[in-house]
């Protein structure tokens, strides 16, 4: 029934119908960070009660999410007003309509403008606020009039600067995200710990800024584009592109990918560009925003009571692609997590080659209803993950089945099971192969203990030839053992050895991370090492007395406890300390750094480029126990970019920033100094 054929009851019913599932999509989505359906759904569906409320005036209410911004506030938070609301944008949908926008603007006051374009960053609405050029406020946007106070959390953030360049006062505002690195690997860690992944990079940032502890904000490595101000006094700019530019001299991040459009047909060429480059952005974008550049016309165009009329967000359209599920596979982490996998028909989606997608846990799993031999649909969750978003129900085979979760370990046997409440499903043998496989592959990573050529594909061969059992027997392999390995000859085999004996002089930090602690970081053991300065010291710690170091906290403390608590892992440092591997830290500590003179100290570098003579993580490695931080983005409070081969954008940035830079030898040189 089209709604000209609606009664007004059958209108005002329906209208509560969609409102209904529109708020409760909202609540999970802005309040909860866990949303239940696609965007496109949402989407969709909120047209759907604009164009029967349009038809329909009369059945308007006024707490119907068309006339609402925004999410509610979170308990546990301060509440904040807004003495100039936090607007959000009306949204089109295909380029006719963004055409529609542009005439209607043109119509309405009878010049021709000038339009900012700039990217639709996926992330969270912010309000920066400034007092003589000092932050001392900033919040979340709420529902446009209240936000919540996350100064402490905001305070934590590389790109927000306290101080600006000028002691003015000032709002700004604008989108805190989660690079796409940062959100595959934050998701990554917590299917390991057995937690619910994030849907996406949006819900991660708003998850991680709602934090009461700051110190989780800090972990979870956010970032921030500012593109706005409360009230435009406030600037000496009369355009919003000068307005960037402003900001960006006050000390703010702003995106770089702004343009100013004057016609159709240059912001035509914008979207486009951008459709086809969003995916090699290091952070998400959902859309476009289009906005009058004159400042003094917003002002006099105005806003309604949800979105302002200079200003439109043009959303891309979803990428999905339809394919078959053939097999759910189930493989073992180590730390015993069971994870199930579809493996799909291959298909091409977001410019690459896609034929598995994680279904993360037993619940996900069942809540999508996805059987062996359905037809799915698949799309890039925050343009990064295959993800399955539903089966296609008149394509499922007749004689198909519900999908059996299995209670046994694909790899040991042994009966799987759920701890603590959590949705992951675990193995928790500690002979499991799977894990054991999994655990030495992280011990002789690149951050852990650093055994150069000993891969995951190594490992299993020596698992399958049952050379290998555990982290210690990597230090009794010999020569004749691995000359037996396939496509493993003399030099190979004396390559691995030497790597194996190196590694035994590790500082304790790398044992520490490599043994795989759960919740213990790169970062965490370092810090736990440089206090307790050997693993006999850790071990005897109390929980109480890891938590009090900077950034711990009780969960890690909790984990680390538990773990030197069992007979095994002490056993298995027993047989560490027996083979030869180091159990000190070998860092500079605390105190020494506070007392140091070192010309490192204070100083904040970054690494670009591929060094020859040394690896990143050890130069990062280096660095920090010299008292320097070490960044991954350059900015004026860079003060030495490192720049090995083929270095990019990076090393551009410091030239024209006027900042120093050394090449590799000049930075080793710098490092013999030191001794």
């Amino acid at each position: 029934m089209s709604f000209e054929e609606l009664t007004d009851q059958q209108a005002k019913d329906q209208a509560a119908e969609l409102r209904r599932k529109l708020n409760q999509w909202a609540d999970e989505y802005y309040t909860y960070d866990s949303p239940s359906v696609e965007d496109a759904v949402y989407d969709k569906t909120y047209q759907q009660l604009v164009e029967l409320e349009s038809k329909f005036p009369q059945i308007v209410t006024p707490d119907s999410p068309t006339q609402k911004v925004g999410d509610h506030t979170l308990p546990g938070f301060t509440k904040v007003p807004h003495e100039i609301p936090m607007l959000s944008l009306g949204d089109v949908f295909s380029k006719d309509e963004l055409a529609d926008f542009v005439n209607r603007l043109g119509e309405t006051d009878g010049v021709a403008f000038d339009y900012n374009c700039e990217l639709k960053i996926d992330g969270l609405a912010i309000n920066l606020k400034y007092e003589n050029g000092v932050f001392v406020q900033g919040s979340t946007r709420g529902n446009g009039q209240i936000g919540e106070d996350i100064t402490r959390n905001l305070k934590t953030i590389k790109s927000i600067p306290k101080k600006l360049s000028r002691p003015i006062n000032i709002e700004v505002r604008g989108e805190c995200y989660m690079p796409k690195k940062s959100f595959a690997e934050l998701n990554e860690q917590r299917q390991l710990n057995g937690e619910e992944p994030f849907a996406n990079p949006r819900n991660a940032a708003a998850g991680s800024l709602r934090q009461l502890d700051p110190r989780v904000t800090r972990s979870r490595k956010l970032s921030t584009f500012m593109y706005n101000v409360a009230d435009i006094d406030d600037l000496q700019s009369d355009t919003q592109s000068g307005m960037l530019e402003e900001l960006k001299d006050l000390g703010f991040t702003i995106n770089p990918g702004y343009k100013v459009a004057r016609s159709m047909a240059d912001i035509d060429a914008y979207v486009d560009q951008y459709k086809d480059l969003r995916d090699s952005l290091p952070y998400g974008i959902d859309g476009i925003v289009i906005k009058v550049n004159s400042l003094t016309l917003q002002r006099s165009l105005g806003a309604t009571v949800k979105v302002p009329r200079w200003a439109i967000a043009y959303k891309f359209p979803p990428e999905e692609v339809e394919t078959v599920v053939r097999d759910i596979e189930w493989t073992v982490g180590r730390t015993g997590v069971v994870t199930p996998t579809a493996v799909m028909d291959p298909v091409t989606l977001a410019g690459s080659t896609v034929s598995r997608a994680s279904l993360h846990n037993p619940d996900y799993l069942q809540e999508k209803d996805i059987r062996v031999g359905d037809t799915v649909k698949l799309h890039k969750a925050g343009d990064i993950i295959p993800e399955i978003s539903q089966f296609i129900p008149e394509k499922r085979p007749q004689k198909s089945a519900a999908y059996e979760i299995p209670t046994q370990c694909p790899s040991c046997g042994s009966t799987l099971v759920h701890l603590d409440e959590e949705v992951a499903l675990r193995c928790i043998n500690p002979q499991c192969p799977a894990q054991l496989q999994e655990g030495l592959t992280h011990f002789a990573s690149r951050d852990a203990m650093n055994i150069d050529g000993l891969g995951p594909k190594i490992i299993a061969q020596l698992f399958q030839k049952q050379m290998l059992n555990d982290v210690a027997g990597l230090y009794e392999l010999t020569f004749d053992q691995l000359v037996t390995l396939d496509k493993f000859g003399e030099k190979s085999a004396n390559k691995l050895l030497a790597a194996i004996d190196n590694s035994r002089a590790n500082s304790c930090e790398r044992l520490l991370y490599g043994l795989g602690i759960r919740h213990v970081g790169i970062k965490a053991a370092r810090l736990i090492a440089q206090r307790f300065k050997n693993i006999d010291k850790v071990m005897q710690a109390s929980a109480q007395e890891i938590a009090e170091i900077a950034t711990m906290g009780m969960i890690i403390a909790d984990s680390v406890v538990t773990y030197f608590s069992m007979p095994q892992s002490k056993q298995l440092i027993q047989q560490l300390k027996q083979v030869g591997v180091n159990m000190d830290y070998l860092g500079v500590s605390d105190e020494e750094l506070e007392n140091s003179d070192s010309f490192f100290t204070g100083k904040k570098f970054v690494l670009t480029g591929k060094l020859q003579q040394i690896t990143r993580p050890d130069a990062t490695s280096w660095l920090e126990d010299h008292g320097a931080s070490v960044s991954s983005s350059v900015s004026k409070n860079t003060d030495i970019v490192v720049v090995g081969e083929d270095p990019g954008s990076k090393y551009d940035k410091a030239k024209s920033l006027g900042i120093e830079t050394w090449d590799e030898t000049r930075f080793h040189q710098a490092m013999a100094d030191e001794k």
